[in-house]
């Protein structure tokens, strides 16, 4: 059974990518138009959750994980989009670590 370790560097990208949109998602919500936002931050929560079930996922050992790491590229890769729109400090270091994930979960 594969887990913790065969994955580390997946894992390691999800959990900084989550927690990269998290942050983006909430100084989305700061900016002075929030509705321009609204779909960057849309995409950095769902973004979030995903990075977050993948970790964990693979973490636990789990056979869906295989199943999930392209949905898991998918949002990043969605997100990286939105946010490379977007001229903030927030959204450029939101699209390096989603890009980043995004490598990690389709290389395994």
């Amino acid at each position: 059974m594969k887990g913790y370790h065969e994955y580390k560097a997946c894992i390691e990208a999800c959990l900084n990518c989550a927690a990269i949109c998290n942050h983006c998602a909430s100084s989305c919500t700061q900016e002075q138009d929030v509705n321009m936002m609204a779909k960057c931050i849309q995409l950095d929560m769902e973004c979030a959750t995903l990075c977050y079930t993948t970790a964990q996922l693979m973490s636990l050992g789990s056979k869906l994980a295989h199943e999930v790491w392209l949905i898991c590229a998918e949002a990043c890769e969605a997100c990286a989009a939105e946010c490379s729109k977007h001229n903030t400090t927030h959204c450029k270091e939101c699209v390096i670590a989603c890009k980043a994930c995004a490598v990690e979960c389709r290389e395994m």
